[in-house]
């Protein structure tokens, strides 16, 4: 073997592991890892370049492979982030996302457009390249902010699919704007026409290749001893063969493709659910790792518009164009003021800008346009770079502050339990994780919908992975009572939670529980209550088994304002129709309120009625939630 090509090996190898590395340091110190990928590639590339005679790596190190390497790793990257979208989540958010998608990048194209074109300054053609370019976000920086930050379920879909589509978009309407613009094409006209084409033939094929995936993973005998694998392997394979048959068909059609491919397998009823999330999701962060790492490496300090004018675009970017087009977008939504914020914070751009601007710069200085190639790509650059650090490295810290962080439900054991009372929680709005160690009952759990972490809830690691830190209320449901009281003893005491509740299966064991203050509810007690509820209170039985269906009671604290101070009366128009206020605690004493009652900042009311009614009574009085 080649001097060279022994060498080109040990270099890649070492770009995978210190991939690694950052993926485990960004874990450690609850950074997004895009942070520390792009430092290594700093260092490979540009500081090597000032240190040592020579760059690590540079432009010729891979040859001409790195261009289809980007595109593999980008079609693996977007197949893998549409996969873990799910229809019913994007319902609830769909006004938003169409509006995110569509209005917001529109603002975003043009907006960056003019600043650039005012600022840097650079020629109209180059200026909406660059606008075209920066209007995806994108899973690859998205995902890693989503990963230490655990935004309310609503929020992090919300940006995930606005990644997600924005990457397409941003891909096929760069690659439209640069043939109308540099290649003398049918003129401006031809965008509408031409985006159209390259969408509509990459959705088709990856609805053909998902729908091939689906059949041949449901109704082909798999191996059974390797049919885990095997199912990995095809769903790896599926969103390669998206790719590179939509690409062939139509330059840029591939990332539509791939998208469509994985928000449709993701959707449908596959076997090995679990196993493929888990490889794809390897496979992801290797494929990620890799690239982000060779893209910094061949930038140039000298092409970065680092004076006044680069300023200029970060700043309207990242304060002005961002928010704008989020609160615009989530106008009528049921976003706090607080989660729109933390959302116009958090819009970093990816891979997508950073791989086309890489291939755009290659074509233009071929064409003697060596300064437009230099604008693109330092412009492009320097935006990644800035919002990567500055909204990446801040996103927990302004989460924090703006206390957007849900408290979580974590519910120990995925039983017929567990999930019936997950099930009730997230009817009310809780944000419900279940733990599990059985890794066959977990994929009964995700196959329903149910946000699963694998592991044993008895370690305080699987614990805190799971979100306990961030957790109101930890309930063990499992039915051996030494893994329920391990996993009270930790909640209660390493975690300091608010409230832990513990199913007990042996009555003679309640007095462990209590010696620690954990709230219990005794198996054969609870069926001898129902049983007396359903013979004594038939109505009332009825009434508490529909809870989060038909109808539902919810206890909160009045947090609004304008509710302080005034009477049940006086609330009469705030309180919606289908709902009364039941009861209302207040310095450990609970009263059923009359029309005068007054209500006080910090009393427990506790509401009963229709599902809807209920929600709607608890964002007005308890608009915090």
């Amino acid at each position: 073997m080649a001097t060279g090509s022994a060498g080109l090996i040990a270099l890649i190898a070492g770009i995978i592991a210190l991939g690694v590395i950052s993926q485990v340091l960004g874990d450690r110190f609850q950074l997004p890892s895009i942070i520390f990928l792009l430092s290594v590639g700093l260092v490979l590339g540009p500081l090597s370049g000032l240190v040592l005679s020579h760059r690590i790596i540079t432009a010729s190190t891979f040859g001409g492979a790195l261009p289809i390497i980007v595109g593999l790793a980008v079609a693996i990257i977007v197949f893998e982030g549409a996969f873990h979208l799910r229809v019913e989540d994007l319902r609830r958010t769909s006004t938003t996302m169409v509006r995110l998608t569509t209005l917001g990048a529109v603002i975003s194209l043009v907006g960056t457009a003019v600043v650039v074109h005012y600022a840097i300054p650079a020629p109209w053609d180059v200026s909406f390249l660059i606008g075209a370019l920066l209007v995806a976000t994108g899973p690859t920086v998205i995902s890693p902010i989503l990963d230490v930050v655990p935004v309310r379920d609503s929020v992090a879909t919300t940006l995930e699919t606005e990644g997600i589509v924005n990457d397409v978009t941003a891909a096929i309407l760069a690659v439209v704007v640069f043939e109308v613009v540099f290649q003398a094409s049918e003129g401006v006209g031809a965008i509408l026409v031409v985006f159209a084409l390259k969408l509509g033939v990459g959705l088709v094929v990856g609805a053909v290749v998902a729908g091939l995936l689906w059949a041949f993973l449901k109704y082909v005998h798999l191996s059974p001893g390797n049919a885990p694998r095997n199912a990995r392997l095809l769903v790896l394979a599926g969103a390669l063969v998206a790719y590179g048959v939509a690409n062939v068909v139509t330059s840029e059609a591939g990332i539509a493709a791939a998208a469509a491919a994985g928000i449709i397998v993701g959707n449908l009823d596959v076997p090995y659910e679990s196993e493929i999330t888990d490889f794809k999701g390897d496979i992801t962060l290797i494929v990620l790792s890799f690239v982000f790492i060779a893209l910094a490496a061949l930038l140039d300090f000298e092409a970065l518009p680092l004076g006044l004018g680069g300023l200029a675009v970060v700043f309207v970017v990242i304060v002005v164009l961002r928010p704008l087009l989020v609160f615009i977008s989530t106008v009528g939504g049921r976003f706090t003021r607080e989660e729109k914020l933390f959302m116009s914070g958090v819009g970093p751009r990816g891979i997508i800008p950073a791989s086309v601007a890489t291939l755009f710069a290659v074509e233009l200085q071929s064409m003697g346009l060596d300064t437009a190639a230099q604008t693109l790509v330092g412009t492009v650059f320097l935006v990644i770079f800035a919002t990567v650090v500055i909204e990446g490295g801040l996103a927990r810290y302004f989460a924090e502050y703006l206390d957007v962080i849900p408290m979580r439900a974590l519910i120990v054991g995925s039983g017929k339990v567990g999930r019936d009372l997950a099930a009730r929680l997230e009817a009310r709005g809780e944000n419900v994780v279940i733990i599990e160690s059985d890794e066959s009952i977990a994929e009964t759990a995700r196959n329903d919908g149910y946000a699963v972490r694998i592991g044993d809830a008895t370690d305080s690691d699987v614990l805190r992975t799971a979100g306990a830190e961030n957790a109101s209320t930890v309930v063990a449901t499992t039915g051996d009572d030494d893994v329920n009281l391990l996993v009270a003893q930790l909640a209660a005491t390493t975690f300091d939670t608010e409230q832990v509740i513990s199913r007990v299966n042996q009555p003679g064991n309640e007095d462990a529980f209590a010696e620690l203050d954990v709230e219990t509810i005794s198996s054969t007690n609870a069926t001898s209550w129902a049983i007396d509820n359903r013979i004594e209170r038939p109505a009332l039985w009825n009434w508490m088994t529909e809870l989060g269906r038909s109808g539902d009671v919810q206890e909160f604290e009045v947090t609004a304002e304008d509710v302080a101070g005034k009477t049940i009366s006086e609330l009469g128009s705030a309180i919606p129709d289908g709902c009364l206020i039941a009861l209302v605690g207040r310095d450990g004493e609970n009263k059923v309120p009359d029309g005068d009652f007054e209500l006080q900042h910090g009393d427990r009311i506790t509401l009963v009625g229709q599902n809807q009614a209920v929600k709607d009574a608890l964002s007005r009085f308890h608009p915090a939630d």
